[in-house]
């Protein structure tokens, strides 16, 4: 994506974070079944999204997938400990740069499973212990013949459980993420990764 397209797309992301969210009560598995099926409907009748347009794909994941995250936490455990070194600006600048990455990360992995004919399933979940706080939500997803298997971690805070971690290629990204984050922190600190960030989501 060139540079020209990349600010309002992050103004367009950091959006659903503008104002408060009202709490929501429902359980994780509601919250990630709820969420899939408001984007799929969303790419199903949507002719640009439909012909895999990675604009049209980053548009529907900040209005119908993002409000339903909890990217600033995925942001600090990615950071790590140099997140407590980062001034409040850079940590809203890391924020809004790494939510970027997520959700063009997110939409990228949907246009491979955009078709008409994709099915998700929703694997039952183990009952929470009381006071639970953190679940994680499998599903498996059945496109032409293909199985791909795409877990939710979600976090209980004040608004309800919110997801902050995904894995869809057998790895959870804030795993992924942390080494790479750790490298460029060491080499630039954290305007280094901010760099790094950025560079990324001006491809």
């Amino acid at each position: 994506m060139k540079s020209s397209q990349w600010l309002p797309l992050g103004a367009l992301i950091a959006a659903p974070f503008v104002h408060a969210q009202a709490a929501d009560s429902r359980a994780p598995d509601a919250v990630v079944k709820s969420t899939i099926e408001e984007v799929m409907r969303a790419i199903k009748t949507d002719t640009a999204a439909q012909a895999g347009d990675p604009d049209e794909l980053d548009r529907i994941v900040a209005q119908k997938f993002l409000p339903s995250t909890d990217f600033m936490r995925t942001t600090r455990l990615a950071v790590g400990s140099a997140w407590t070194k980062a001034t409040p600006d850079q940590q809203q600048a890391l924020f809004e740069q790494f939510q970027t990455l997520m959700a063009h990360t997110y939409a990228a992995q949907l246009a491979q499973i955009r078709g008409q004919g994709v099915q998700f399933n929703y694997l039952p979940m183990p009952a929470l212990p009381a006071g639970a706080t953190d679940a994680v939500v499998r599903t498996v997803v059945l496109n032409n013949g293909d199985t791909m298997n795409i877990d939710y971690r979600l976090n209980k805070g004040a608004a309800g459980w919110k997801i902050y971690d995904i894995n869809m290629m057998g790895a959870w990204l804030i795993g992924i993420y942390r080494q790479q984050f750790a490298d460029q922190v060491a080499k630039g600190g954290i305007e280094g990764l901010l760099q790094f960030l950025k560079a990324h989501n001006e491809r």
